[in-house]
């Protein structure tokens, strides 16, 4: 557990030397504003059910951004074999990263707090499906990273390794909408696997377990992948 958290911390403050931080949290931030100021507008609703709504598919593009250069980049340096030689096993750096990316995410998500202040001062929101909604965005948030940790473990571009992060979660995303095109027992597999169907209990109030373990599922797979992309590469 110690050797996650150094590395964690350690990854932590790469974010903030890089502009990455920055520029991303201030994109999300930016975009954010602009959807809730709008969508307040037209809804004249107290909630941020339609924000979250939104949000979802946002992170397909926020989380590979995040992400993107855990491991590409110490790859691309070569810091990646002094990583992997010091007495550390590769799970502990694939969770060291991904609970690095996901402390960042986690303090985006928390200065949209603001938009639930601003509702708490003009309006009388229902808290349920808010407190709801923000668990299964951090859920979604963390299967999306930990999609994103396995994404970076194959390629030492950043860029690249942004690309194929962007084309699974898309494909994660959709399959929902391509379980149309086939019968069951498919179609009813694809539509349970697309990250989209889980969340809109969360935007409800509802938290449903089948939906918590799936997200978490999908957690442990991404940083299993991971695991096992970097085991390969050790013995290159």
């Amino acid at each position: 557990m110690k050797n996650i958290w150094t590395i964690g911390r350690r990854e932590v403050g790469a974010y903030f030397v890089s502009p990455i931080a920055y520029v991303v949290t201030a994109a999300f931030l930016f975009i954010m504003g602009i959807l809730f100021e709008r969508i307040l507008f037209y809804s004249r609703q107290a909630t941020l059910r339609y924000l979250f709504q939104n949000l979802g598919f946002l992170l397909i593009f926020v989380a590979p951004l995040l992400s993107m250069r855990l491991l590409a980049e110490e790859q691309r340096s070569g810091t990646l074999e002094l990583l992997l030689t010091s007495p550390v096993r590769d799970w502990e750096v694939v969770l060291g990263k991904f609970v690095a990316a996901l402390a960042l995410f986690a303090v985006m998500l928390a200065l949209t707090l603001l938009y639930l202040l601003i509702l708490l001062i003009f309006g009388n929101p229902d808290m349920g499906p808010i407190l709801s909604g923000y668990l299964g965005v951090l859920l979604m948030g963390g299967s999306m990273l930990a999609m994103g940790v396995f994404a970076s473990s194959l390629s030492e571009n950043q860029i690249v390794a942004g690309v194929v992060g962007i084309v699974m979660l898309l494909f994660l995303w959709l399959t929902g909408a391509l379980a149309e095109a086939f019968g069951p027992p498919i179609s009813t597999f694809l539509s349970n696997l697309s990250l989209a169907a889980h969340f809109p209990d969360f935007v409800k109030g509802v938290i449903d377990t089948k939906d918590v373990v799936y997200y978490l599922s999908v957690t442990a797979a991404g940083l299993f992948l991971a695991t096992r992309s970097l085991e390969a590469r050790r013995w290159k």
